[in-house]
């Protein structure tokens, strides 16, 4: 019997692996698209004993399986609900980023697609300008989520059987255009990153990609300006979000989604022109790392970038993310369980980069 998906591998991801129960709704929305003929790869594909005293070799043991999983994905569903705080969780987006960087399809579903100024909860209004709760003027307030998710992903308001209803559509369009000999598969990217060049002087020396929450900040040109002076200090070469590149001018148009989906082809251009990855992980917009970051991460990774982190503050995600402590299961204010490796962050970026406490320059200084 002739098997239309055979060659797909689903990946299902989303933060369900933190809930009461989430494995049970995992595996369920596995046997749906089973249903339907898709195969499917999970987190959970492969039985794991996780029974090691050092704790972060439970985590390796749980990343390396990942590496096999993603390999054999075409296509990710992900859930973008909110995660501690009003963004998706970053371990979701680390995994949009790997497996968009690899050629794969990209879905993703929320019950909630109106724009983040409407529904995060910490923007505040002052002097008529809309801030987030760190005071800057609120990133990407009409959208639904940061640019890399509007430019690389399928979005759609609804649940994980909608998402796989569109993914289903994709792929039969795609055989019938096969058939009839024209069009490229959905999964062929629509820019060609490969040979674009910046537009700023970039000088000598390997070139580290800068990406971190500041292309937010009211100051961040000043701020760019100076991490790029104090890379050259250091012997490297600095690209940033906001740096140019040849090819891809700015599009004349207010459209929120075009310059958003501009934006994401462009960092993905600088990330693919560059040698490093220098990531920096801080919480934004609540306990998770910014979108962008998170997803460029995964990106970088596919893409077999070095990548380092860092943070203000390294302790191990138990002591700096609050939660109810043991006789409540180490469980967050949302019910979320807040995971022990003994790392400070969600093991797909620990496990994938080395991530040291402080700042940009002591990177420099000490580890790249």
């Amino acid at each position: 019997m002739f098997e239309p998906y055979g060659d797909e591998g689903l990946y299902i991801a989303g933060p369900e692996c933190f809930y009461r129960h989430g494995y049970e709704l995992w595996w369920s929305q596995r046997k749906l698209a089973e249903y339907y003929g898709i195969p499917v790869v999970l987190p959970t594909s492969t039985v794991l004993k996780l029974d090691k005293e050092e704790l972060r070799l439970n985590a390796q043991e749980i990343f390396d399986d990942l590496i096999v999983q993603v390999g054999r994905t075409t296509a990710i569903i992900a859930d973008l609900e909110f995660f501690r705080g009003c963004e998706p969780d970053g371990g979701t987006l680390f995994e949009l980023g790997w497996i968009w960087a690899r050629g794969g399809r990209l879905y993703g579903y929320s019950r909630d697609m109106r724009p983040m100024s409407v529904k995060n909860q910490g923007a505040r209004l002052e002097n008529g300008i809309l801030l987030d709760q760190d005071g800057r003027p609120h990133p990407y307030g009409d959208l639904p989520f940061c640019p890399s998710l509007i430019g690389s992903t399928k979005l759609m308001e609804g649940t994980f059987p909608d998402a796989l209803k569109v993914y289903l559509m994709d792929l039969d369009e795609e055989r019938k255009r096969r058939a009839r000999g024209y069009g490229q598969p959905l999964s062929v990217r629509s820019v060609a990153y490969n040979g674009l060049r910046t537009v700023a002087d970039v000088g000598s020396g390997p070139v580290v990609y800068l990406a971190g929450p500041e292309r937010y900040s009211p100051d961040a040109e000043v701020f760019y300006r100076d991490a790029k002076t104090l890379c050259r200090k250091y012997g490297y070469t600095a690209v940033c979000p906001l740096d140019a590149v040849e090819g891809m001018p700015e599009p004349k148009t207010e459209d929120p989604y075009v310059m958003a989906t501009w934006r994401f082809d462009k960092s993905m251009a600088l990330l693919s022109a560059s040698d490093v990855l220098v990531a920096n992980l801080e919480d934004f917009h609540g306990w998770e790392p910014n979108s962008d970051v998170s997803f460029e991460c995964g990106a970088a990774y596919a893409m077999g970038k070095r990548c380092i982190g860092y943070m203000p503050d390294t302790s191990v995600m138990r002591r700096r993310i609050p939660h109810y402590g043991e006789d409540r299961d180490n469980r967050d204010w949302c019910g979320n369980v807040v995971e022990n490796f003994d790392y400070p962050i969600n093991l797909m970026f620990s496990c994938s980069m080395p991530i040291f406490e402080g700042n940009l320059e002591k990177v420099l200084q000490e580890n790249l």
